[in-house]
C-alpha cells in the first residue's frame, strides 16, 4: 500500500485512516459499522448538500425575519424552525447512518474534523467559496447561522470509515475565473482508497446553481478529470450537480465515460459510478429520514435538517 500522499490543489487531509490510534477521540454518538459493509468488495455510498449546517422545515412561512435576525424558535402543528448551531445534530444522523464512503457539499469548514471524529472516518477537505476572513465569519456563523448562510464560506468533505483508507487526495477548480467571474468557487474533491488490494477513485462536487449550461460544462470537466486521475481504477463521481437527471449530459456520461447512475429524472443529487456493479442504484432519502423529534415548549415536533435530502448507494467491486 502507498502511503498518503500530501494533498494538493487546495485541499487539506485532516485525518486519513492509518492514524487510527487509541488517543483518539471516542464519537458521542453510536456510528452505523454494520457486518454487510465490511465484507469483501462491498462499497456503500452516502452524498448530502448540508445547507450551511441549516435547517430547512417544509414550510417557508417558518422561515421569518424574527426568526433571523432574534434567533427565535418558530413552529407550526408539525414542524419547527431553529436559528442556532446544529452540529450535533448532523453529526449525529451521519454517524448513524450505515456508509462507507460519504461526501458531503456547502459542509461548514468548521465542522470537518469534528463531524470525522463523530462519524470514526478519515477526512479530505476541500474549501470552495468565501472562505476569506474564516475566524470572523466562524464566530457570527455559530452564533447565527441563518444570517450568515452560504456567507460563511463553504467546503466539499469526504470522508471513508475503516476498512477503506484514504492514501491521496487532490482539489480541481472547475470554473476559472475567467468563466465564472463573480459567480461562486466550484472544486471537485478526489480522493484514493484502498482497502486490501482493492481501489477506488472518489470524486466530490456542487456545481454551479441556477446556471445549468455552467453546470453542464463544470458536469463533464468534472468528469473528465476524475476519469484521467483515477487511472482505470473503480470510480465514484457524486455531489450536488444542480442539474437534474432528466438532462441528457447524464446519458452522454453514461455512453461516453461509462460513468451512469442519476438518481431520478427530478433530482439534482447524483451519485454516478464506472468499473462498479450497482446492488442498489442512488436513492434519495424520505424526508422523515433526515427530521428529528424535538421539544418545543411541552410538545414535539419535527426538526428537518438541509434543504437537501441524502443520497445513498450500494455497490460491489467486480
Amino acid at each position: 500500500m502507498a502511503p498518503p500522499a500530501a494533498p494538493s490543489g487546495g485541499g487539506t487531509s485532516l485525518r486519513d485512516l492509518s492514524s487510527l490510534v487509541p488517543a483518539r477521540r471516542r464519537s458521542r454518538f453510536e456510528p452505523a459499522h454494520r457486518a454487510a459493509d465490511r465484507e469483501a468488495g462491498a462499497l456503500v455510498v452516502m452524498s448530502w448538500n448540508l445547507f450551511h449546517g441549516r435547517d430547512a422545515p417544509p414550510e417557508m412561512a417558518l422561515r421569518t425575519t424574527r426568526s433571523l435576525l432574534v434567533r427565535a424558535t418558530i413552529h407550526n402543528d408539525t414542524h419547527v424552525q431553529v436559528n442556532r448551531s446544529l452540529f450535533e445534530e448532523f453529526a449525529g444522523v451521519l454517524a448513524g447512518a450505515e456508509w462507507n464512503v460519504c461526501m458531503l457539499q456547502e459542509c461548514p469548514p468548521r465542522w470537518a474534523e469534528g463531524l470525522a471524529d463523530e462519524c470514526q472516518a478519515g477526512a479530505y477537505r476541500a474549501l470552495t467559496s468565501r472562505n476569506w476572513l474564516a475566524p470572523v465569519r466562524r464566530v457570527v456563523a455559530e452564533r447565527n447561522p441563518d444570517l450568515m448562510g452560504s456567507w460563511e464560506g463553504g467546503s466539499n468533505l469526504t470522508l471513508a470509515r475503516p476498512p477503506w483508507q484514504i492514501v491521496e487526495g487532490t482539489s480541481v477548480l472547475l470554473n476559472p475565473l475567467r468563466e465564472r467571474r463573480l459567480r461562486e468557487r466550484r472544486r471537485l474533491a478526489l480522493v484514493r482508497l484502498v482497502h486490501d488490494s482493492r481501489e477506488v477513485c472518489v470524486g466530490n462536487l456542487h456545481l454551479s446553481a441556477g446556471a445549468p449550461d455552467r453546470a453542464v460544462r463544470e458536469a463533464r470537466r468534472a468528469a473528465e478529470t476524475a476519469l484521467e486521475w483515477a487511472r482505470g481504477a473503480p470510480l465514484v463521481l457524486g455531489g450536488d450537480f444542480n442539474v437534474r437527471g432528466s438532462h441528457a449530459i447524464f446519458g452522454d456520461l453514461c455512453g461516453l465515460t461509462e460513468l451512469c447512475g442519476a438518481t431520478n429524472p427530478h433530482g439534482i443529487d447524483h451519485i454516478l459510478s464506472r468499473g462498479l456493479e450497482a446492488v442498489s442504484p442512488p436513492v434519495s432519502w424520505p424526508p422523515e429520514r433526515r427530521e428529528l423529534d424535538v421539544l418545543t415548549g411541552l410538545e414535539h415536533r419535527r426538526l428537518r435538517l438541509s434543504d437537501h435530502a441524502p443520497v445513498e448507494a450500494r455497490f460491489s467491486l467486480r
